[in-house]
């Protein structure tokens, strides 16, 4: 079964990216960084989602990403789900910090649960067909607007499919937007490209500790 393990921000300071990431999340092996000045302009069609435990959470990871340099693009807020705000990191990357508790049962503790990476497609139906094809098996499934896919092994980065608009609605920006995603998805099967131009690509190994 394919699984996503990792996801490569392309981005035109990988240095600078490095110092906001530390700062903002603290991300581990799941983020990679790569340069890259690939035109890109507006909507990528992708955002990554921070999913933690307790709103105390949300609001310290969102004041972080703030202090290091991030936009924000919607106020964490309560919703219908739960609670979360939405970011625009300086590299461009869309970020959304959600948990599914309304009320905190403590004080923040600084961890992140999942990552999820949420691909904005034209057809989703069609972009389901094609992942289930390559190995990965569905969870969820709501008809042309929303998949999700499993993560069958430990620290793997959720895959879900958006419909594209809605993605960008969600996100609160146009839908507009065209060139490089600007992000590559690293699994543990070969290489190829989804139908919206996703490109993935075999994960690098993460190095053992000594």
């Amino acid at each position: 079964m394919t699984s996503l393990v990792s996801v490569t921000l392309e981005v035109s300071d990988p240095a600078a990216a490095e110092r906001f990431y530390t700062a903002a999340f603290g991300l581990g092996p799941q983020v990679r960084l790569r340069a890259c000045d690939a035109p890109t302009t507006g909507f990528r069609g992708f955002s990554v989602s921070v999913i933690v435990s307790r709103p105390a959470d949300v609001d310290g990871f969102i004041g972080s990403a703030l202090t290091a340099g991030a936009t924000p693009l919607r106020p964490a807020a309560r919703s219908l789900w739960g609670y979360g705000g939405i970011l625009q990191a300086p590299d461009g990357t869309i970020w959304q910090v959600t948990t599914s508790s309304k009320k905190d049962t403590g004080p923040a503790t600084g961890k992140i649960d999942d990552l999820v990476l949420l691909l904005g497609a034209e057809d989703v139906k069609a972009s389901r067909q094609f992942y289930t094809g390559q190995g990965l098996s569905v969870t969820k499934s709501f008809g042309g607007k929303y998949t999700e896919f499993a993560a069958d092994r430990p620290g793997s980065v959720k895959l879900a499919l958006y419909k594209r608009r809605g993605l960008a609605k969600t996100l609160g920006v146009s839908e507009e937007g065209g060139g490089s995603h600007r992000i590559v998805l690293g699994g543990t099967t070969g290489a190829f490209t989804d139908p919206d131009g996703f490109v993935w690509e075999p994960a690098p190994a993460t190095p053992t500790p000594a």
